[in-house]
C-alpha cells in the first residue's frame, strides 16, 4: 500500500481552491461594500490583489486611511458548474489589511473562514498560506459539465455505488463536485436533496489520472447489481 491519504480535501486546501477559481468577490471596507468581477488575482501565499477603477470607494479609503491600511473583508462564493438545487457549495471569507502592491490593493489575511454544508470552520493562517489549490480545481467546471451533459448514463450507473437508502425518493442525480480525492453526487428528491461522495482508490493529480479513477468507479459499479430506477415524476411546484 502507498502512503496514507485523506478522502476529503482539508479546509485550507478547499479554501485555496475556492479562491483560485472564483471569478467575482464582494468587498466590505470602511462601511462600504462593492461587488467586483474579474478584478482580483491571487499570489502563491494566498494574498488577494485587487485592481480597482480610479473612482472606486475602496481605493479612496485605502489612500486616505491612516497608514494606508484599512481593514476589509472579502467574500467569495463557490458555485457548482452543473445546474442543481442550491448551487452554492461553499463560501469563503477573508479578513485582513489592505496594502499597496503591483498597482493595486493587496489584502494580507488575518482571519480566514470557510463555510461548507457541514458548517463554518476557521482556517489557520499558516495552513492557508502553505496550502495549494486542488490540482483539478481549474478543470473541474469543464469536467463536471462534460460528465453531466455527455455522459448522463455514466452518472446513473454510478448510483449503483450509492446505498439504497440514500436513493430513496430520488428524482435526479447530478455530479456536484470533483477533486483529487473523489466525486460528489447531488441526489435530488421531490422537495429535498442530499449529497453522496464516491472516493477514489488513490488521489488523482492530473486529468489523465482522474480519467483512470473514474473508469475504476464505473468498473466497480458494473460489478454490482442493477441500479435503482429513479422516480421520474415531479410534484407540482418542484424545480
Amino acid at each position: 500500500m502507498g502512503d496514507p491519504w485523506t478522502a476529503v480535501p482539508g479546509a485550507a486546501e478547499r479554501a485555496r481552491s475556492v479562491l483560485s477559481t472564483a471569478w467575482s468577490c464582494s468587498v466590505t471596507a470602511d462601511g462600504g461594500r462593492e461587488e467586483l468581477v474579474g478584478a482580483h488575482t491571487v499570489t502563491d501565499d494566498g494574498r488577494v490583489v485587487l485592481q480597482l477603477p480610479e473612482d472606486s470607494a475602496l481605493l479612496a479609503a485605502a489612500l486616505c486611511a491612516p497608514r494606508g491600511e484599512p481593514s476589509a473583508v472579502l467574500e467569495f462564493a463557490d458555485v457548482a458548474p452543473v445546474p442543481v438545487r442550491n448551487r452554492i457549495r461553499a463560501r469563503l471569507w477573508i479578513a485582513g489589511w489592505f496594502t499597496s502592491e503591483d498597482g493595486g490593493l493587496a489584502l494580507r489575511p488575518t482571519r480566514v473562514v470557510l463555510r461548507r454544508p457541514a458548517g463554518a470552520e476557521l482556517v489557520g493562517l499558516d495552513e492557508f498560506t502553505a496550502a495549494a489549490p486542488d490540482p483539478l480545481a481549474g478543470a473541474e467546471a469543464h469536467l463536471l459539465t462534460h460528465l453531466a451533459d455527455a455522459h448522463p448514463d455514466a452518472v446513473e450507473r454510478l448510483t449503483r455505488l450509492v446505498e439504497p437508502d440514500s436513493l430513496h425518493g430520488a428524482v435526479r442525480v447530478r455530479p456536484l463536485a470533483v477533486d483529487r480525492h473523489g466525486l460528489t453526487l447531488r441526489i435530488e428528491r421531490v422537495r429535498a436533496h442530499g449529497d453522496v461522495r464516491l472516493p477514489f482508490h488513490a488521489p488523482a493529480d492530473t486529468v489523465a489520472q482522474l480519467t483512470e479513477r473514474m473508469h475504476v468507479l464505473l468498473g466497480q459499479a458494473a460489478a454490482t447489481g442493477c441500479p435503482r430506477a429513479l422516480q421520474r415524476h415531479r410534484a407540482d411546484g418542484d424545480r
